[in-house]
C-alpha cells in the first residue's frame, strides 16, 4: 500500500462513516490498521489478485459465550458506538444462519460472519473496498 492509497482509504472511510476521527495507519507490507480516535478497530489488507486492486477491512467483534445474547441488537449497538454513526444497521440474511449483513442507511456495507471457537462466539466484520470506491 502506498501513501496515496492510504490517504484515499482514510478519506473514503471518514466520508463513508461520517466520522472525522477515523484514521488509516500503514503497517509493514500491504496492510494498515483502522482507528476511530485511539480505538484500534481492525485491519485493512490489499488484494491485488487478477490485476485488480481492492482492499478488505476486517474487524473482530467478541460477544462472549452467553447464549441469551441477541446478535442483531448487540451488534447494532456495538457498530453504531464504535463508528459513532446511528445509521448503521445489522440485519439477518434470508437464507443464511452463519452470517449477518451490515448496512449504512440503505447501502450495503459488508458481512458479519459468525465464528465459534473454544465456546466463545465472535463476529468477523468484512468490508470490501474496491479501487473504484477510491476515485477522487
Amino acid at each position: 500500500m502506498d501513501v496515496t492509497e492510504v490517504r484515499k482509504l482514510d478519506a473514503y472511510l471518514k466520508k463513508l462513516f461520517g466520522n472525522a476521527t477515523v484514521r488509516v495507519v500503514p503497517k509493514a507490507g500491504d496492510t494498515a490498521e483502522v482507528f476511530v480516535g485511539e480505538d484500534d478497530l481492525g485491519e485493512l489488507t490489499l488484494d491485488d489478485e487478477d490485476g485488480d486492486r481492492s482492499f478488505n477491512f476486517r474487524m473482530v467483534i467478541q460477544v462472549g459465550s452467553d447464549p441469551s445474547i441477541q446478535p442483531v441488537p448487540t451488534l447494532n449497538a456495538y457498530l453504531r458506538r464504535k463508528f459513532d454513526n446511528e445509521n448503521i444497521r445489522v440485519v439477518t440474511r434470508p437464507k443464511k444462519t452463519d452470517s449477518l449483513e451490515v448496512y449504512l442507511g440503505e447501502d450495503f456495507l459488508g458481512v458479519l460472519f459468525v465464528e465459534n471457537e473454544k465456546g466463545r462466539k465472535s463476529y468477523i466484520f468484512e468490508l470490501p473496498i474496491l479501487d473504484v470506491d477510491l476515485v477522487d
